[in-house]
């Protein structure tokens, strides 16, 4: 059961392991701007591999239900499916319902466990798979794995890394959990903490803070939602969505304008400063800050807010 590029590692591994007799995935969705029905990543996958799918609206429908009772499954993984599942689905398999989840549980539980590690500003994090229950991320773990932060790494990255490994660590899990060989155990209930849901407004860049913290949102929110600024501008202030950024040793008042030229645009923050390296305008492409000068020329003084 998935949903998201995240699952399609798991999935691979697992049809070139075991036997998928099935594929859950959400239902397609309208996307772009002719709203055009688009199939899940999983869905995808699940095509290529000829496997057969099932896309219920609600994972609490009965009709679904009845469908999951037919195949009668010895497990069930779940990875970035996007729906909670029902009590009856969690009992339906012999061995219970495996997901993986990118933290090292019980830090991060939630939807955003990437994205809050990298801007709380950790160097590792890693992944778990636990046996679900009815709780948000509170099974029993069976396995786990560490993996560094690069200070190099944003959210798609790690993403991707993680994701192999959560793949990795589960086709190697399956066989001793089902032999009985690993026993779960209840997390910790010390070190809990919660990944919320990211909205779009979140990558909004407050300058007051530290360059520090606001190159971790950066990192943290790259790709999506990105972080952004607005530069005084007429008629209206500009939107520019930052892509890369580096810590600067400058000072000055918070979000101006130090110096723009082909090293970057060095900008003040409430500690040090960000020289940004690569950014978007509005309507516009992705560049560096050298092009980006050349063709919307900033004084040093203008203000980012």
């Amino acid at each position: 059961m998935g949903t998201a590029g995240l699952s399609c590692a798991s999935l691979e591994k697992l049809a070139g392991k075991f036997s998928v007799i099935a594929v859950v995935t959400q239902p397609d969705k309208p996307r772009g701007r002719d709203l055009k029905l688009t199939s899940s990543p999983v869905k995808i996958l699940a095509e290529k591999f000829k496997l057969p799918i099932l896309q219920p609206a609600r994972a609490r429908d009965e009709k679904f239900f009845s469908e999951m009772r037919e195949l009668k499954p010895d497990l069930i993984v779940v990875v970035a499916y996007g729906q909670i599942l029902p009590q009856g689905i969690l009992d339906l398999p012999k061995f219970g319902c495996l997901n993986v989840h990118t933290s090292l549980l019980p830090k991060y539980r939630g939807a955003s466990p990437i994205q809050s590690a990298i801007l709380d500003g950790e160097t590792e994090t890693g992944v778990t798979i636990m046996k679900m229950n009815a709780g948000l991320d509170t099974g029993e773990i069976i396995s786990q794995a560490h993996m560094p932060i690069s200070p190099d790494d944003n959210s798609q990255t790690l993403h991707d890394r993680l994701a192999q490994l959560g793949a990795e660590l589960l086709v190697k899990t399956i066989p001793d959990y089902v032999a009985g060989k690993i026993p779960s155990k209840p997390q910790p209930v010390e070190g809990v903490s919660y990944a919320a849901k990211i909205k779009k407004e979140h990558g909004k860049i407050d300058w007051n803070e530290p360059a520090e913290k606001i190159l971790n949102r950066l990192r943290a929110f790259t790709p999506w939602p990105g972080g952004f600024t607005f530069l005084t501008a007429e008629p209206k202030p500009q939107l520019l969505k930052i892509w890369r950024a580096e810590i600067a040793e400058a000072s000055g008042a918070a979000g101006e304008i130090l110096s723009a030229d082909k090293n970057g645009i060095v900008v003040a923050c409430g500690k040090n400063a960000l020289r940004i390296l690569e950014l978007q305008r509005e309507g516009g492409r992705r560049m560096n800050a050298a092009d980006f000068c050349a063709g919307h020329p900033l004084s040093a003084g203008l203000k980012f807010g």
